[in-house]
């Protein structure tokens, strides 16, 4: 990450829809929380949430993560036995930027299927299965991550999902539903997150990206499955007390913040038109299907972190590096249309410079 120069804030922040900010209601709606002790389930305002979010997924029994990222480890480890392999695309970000968890947490070898887009096939994943033997790693998990984050934010079909889970459950396989944005595409596809959970043994849903919500993440799935997750969660530290307070921010963002996902998707959509116009810059806007644009640097020198240096210190704008000539911005709830425009001007101004 580029730090921000102290002599200049930035005016728009595209570096990823975890910047978020809590609104002022939603502010108001953690400072009244009623709280109690959630290690016990006596927090009513985490109850609640989970509640919700076993309606949103029909899902037996949900828990509270401090993180979206624990979420997968903790599934991974109730999953898994030491040695285990878990099967995923190769542009996951449980593979690529968990700093190997489920090697270091669950003791699982992760393998990596190369996807289109971020979507493998059943025909890949029954490619992939390893005969039983005692000289092979079994093969236990199947993680599907919807949409892909390193894919742009490409969406699996239902069809595609439900091929997939099916296939795995015909060969004794478990499912796994990594839905840190699983709700840009609920609202991209049309699609409900419960149709999409359906044939996963574990899901859950991160709060804290296009969301708003300021921390966590919920894990939901049968009741042996959150008895597992619990025990993980209390031995790795994550057990919590007046969770309320976080909780009742996720609640706030499921009930209000969910529809207006399409307005970062939208936003998205006119930063790429207006990216295309550039001759320097490589951009699909077709391809654009929630809040993730990635676009490649051509006919320059200049390196992606360059881009990203100077956009903070002459425009005020902030991107990520994606790779040595790819860029990604991520639209939010705390970026206007406006400021959009303002982004893509400075992008295709430095470039042609």
């Amino acid at each position: 990450m580029i730090p921000i120069p102290t002599d200049l804030p930035l005016k728009v922040d595209l570096y990823s829809d975890t910047l978020t900010r809590p609104s002022d209601e939603m502010r108001e709606v953690m400072a009244a929380a009623a709280v109690g002790d959630e290690q016990k389930g006596e927090d009513p305002s985490t109850n609640e949430l989970l509640d919700l979010v076993k309606a949103l997924l029909g899902k037996e029994e949900a828990v509270f993560l401090p993180s979206g990222t624990m979420c997968n480890e903790i599934a991974f480890a109730a999953h898994c036995r030491p040695g285990d392999e878990i099967l995923l695309d190769e542009k996951s970000h449980a593979l690529q930027y968990e700093g190997g968890g489920p090697a270091a947490l669950a003791g699982a070898l992760v393998r990596p299927l190369p996807g289109e887009r971020g979507v493998f096939t059943a025909r890949q994943l029954e490619g992939a299965i390893k005969p039983v033997s005692r000289y092979t790693p079994r093969t236990r998990l199947v993680s599907v991550e919807q949409p892909s984050v390193g894919a742009a934010g490409h969406c699996w079909t239902l069809p595609e999902i439900r091929d997939v889970t099916e296939a795995a459950h015909r060969h004794g396989l478990r499912t796994h539903l990594d839905g840190a944005r699983l709700f840009n595409a609920v609202v991209a596809t049309g699609t409900s997150a419960r149709e999409f959970a359906d044939g996963f043994d574990s899901a859950w849903i991160d709060l804290s990206k296009g969301l708003g919500a300021p921390f966590g993440g919920v894990l939901a799935g049968d009741r042996e499955f959150i008895t597992e997750a619990w025990r993980l969660k209390q031995r790795w530290g994550g057990a919590m007390r007046q969770s309320g307070i976080m909780a009742a921010a996720g609640t706030f963002a499921l009930r209000h913040n969910i529809d207006r996902l399409a307005e970062d998707h939208e936003n998205a959509r006119v930063l790429a038109d207006r990216l295309a116009a550039s001759t320097r810059i490589s951009v699909d806007p077709i391809e654009v299907e929630t809040n993730i644009v990635l676009f490649d640097l051509v006919h320059t020198e200049m390196s992606a972190m360059e881009l990203n240096e100077r956009l903070i210190k002459e425009a005020g704008v902030r991107v990520s590096a994606f790779g040595p000539s790819t860029v990604r911005a991520v639209t939010h709830l705390d970026v206007s249309t406006p400021d959009i425009l303002y982004a893509a001007d400075a992008i295709a101004g430095i470039l042609a410079a």
